[in-house]
């Protein structure tokens, strides 16, 4: 990898991990409550979700070439997975 390419990738992964501490955990953990409750997702909700799929699927070539941040997109799929069921789940 050339110098180039790590500090771009340092920069990206520092804006990456900031927003997934700011913004994403956050509010997947604020779903995950609210299906746990019994409630179903909304438009938003789904909207949510969705995004954080486009984003890890589009920095696939990022987490392949540092696989320490691989663990924790893979985590935060995981979280949303068990988000969508669940409030798939609650529809019925």
């Amino acid at each position: 990898m050339t110098k180039n390419q790590t500090e771009y990738d340092n920069g990206l992964i520092t804006v990456l991990l900031d927003r997934y501490k700011n913004q994403r955990l956050p509010t997947a953990l604020d779903l995950q409550k609210k299906v746990e409750s019994g409630e179903p997702l909304n438009e938003f909700d789904l909207m949510f979700l969705k995004e954080v799929s486009k984003d890890i699927s589009e920095n696939s070539q990022l987490l392949d070439r540092h696989p320490e941040c691989k663990e924790l997109a893979t985590q935060m799929m995981n979280l949303c997975s068990d988000i969508a069921k669940k409030g798939l789940d609650n529809e019925k």
